[in-house]
């Protein structure tokens, strides 16, 4: 495939930590008394993007599962020895509409304390398991506000049936609640007839064809002057993995083109620039856009 120019603009590369049998896909037929019997691999398939980025000279964004930092907290050493940044995704990976708010700050809150205690350095990043702030769950970033996050990358302005708020911006911006601002990261989309098409990675990355991807971050990059936010699962690079028996859209949308996740995300970091979530929002307006008191808080969790 012939290489696309890419402009000057630095990309979110972020990886969300989690074993390939705890995702919400298969929530109904792996219960989670089962995840301790399970084999794992978490920690082989995100070594193997520690060697990819590292070999590539990329710095990403590790949302980790606070259950699996539980669990391998040499993992999140290695994260952060590598000079990566460490995020949140919370600690048992429950849809955040299923959870009472009192549920989910007690998740958050024990994942942010897991990691930093671990990793030894400040989480200000979150992402839902898939996706999972929508308009009935908008009340999980007063939450994060509260429990010190300093930013969220869980919004999807698309239309799906699990997640997204298909009007939300899709472009990094401040989020202004009561009680105070976090920034917002948004899976990157472009819009084409007047609807949001995904770019962001994940399965979209696996299930469309690759040259969509690339035209579609290069749109972002060229046209429109934004960063990319773009995701992607240590599962997703491990197409050995264990089959589980789960709905056919199930099993298409997590086993689909494992195979090739690999060499498409070496092509992608060769032709595109890409940092951490934390260094793309920095850099971001929006950031320059919050008033004087909202800076000096942000300076506080920023730090």
């Amino acid at each position: 495939m012939s290489p696309v120019p890419a402009a000057p603009v630095m990309n979110a590369m972020s990886v969300d930590v989690e074993d390939y049998f705890q995702v919400s896909a298969f929530e109904q037929v792996v219960s989670r008394d089962s995840w301790d019997q399970r084999e794992s691999r978490v920690v082989a398939n995100t070594d193997r993007l520690l060697g990819l980025f590292e070999e590539l000279g990329v710095r990403a964004t590790f949302f980790v599962l606070g259950w699996v930092a539980e669990r391998h907290p040499a993992l999140v050493r290695r994260i952060v020895a590598q000079g990566h940044e460490l995020a949140s995704h919370g600690y048992g990976h429950r849809l955040i509409y299923d959870q009472s708010p009192d549920e989910f700050r007690e998740d958050v809150r024990r994942a942010k304390a897991i990691l930093e205690t671990t990793g030894g350095v400040p989480v200000r990043g979150y992402r839902a398991p898939s996706y999972s702030v929508v308009e009935r769950s908008l009340w999980a970033l007063d939450v994060l506000i509260e429990e010190g996050y300093a930013y969220d990358a869980s919004i999807f302005p698309i239309h799906h049936d699990r997640y997204g708020i298909p009007d939300a911006p899709r472009a990094i911006h401040v989020l202004r609640r009561p009680g105070g601002w976090l920034l917002e990261a948004p899976p990157s989309t472009v819009r084409l007839a007047g609807t949001n098409l995904p770019v962001a990675g994940g399965g979209y990355f696996r299930l469309l064809p690759y040259a969509f991807t690339r035209w579609g971050i290069g749109r972002l990059n060229r046209r429109e002057a934004q960063p990319a936010i773009f995701y992607l699962h240590p599962w997703e690079v491990d197409p050995g993995q264990p089959r589980i028996a789960a709905s056919l859209l199930s099993r298409v949308r997590h086993y689909r083109n494992l195979h090739q996740t690999e060499a498409r995300l070496r092509d992608l970091i060769t032709t595109f620039r890409f940092t951490t979530v934390h260094d793309v929002l920095t850099a971001s307006p929006a950031v320059r856009e919050l008033t004087a008191d909202a800076a000096s808080d942000m300076a506080v969790r920023w730090a």
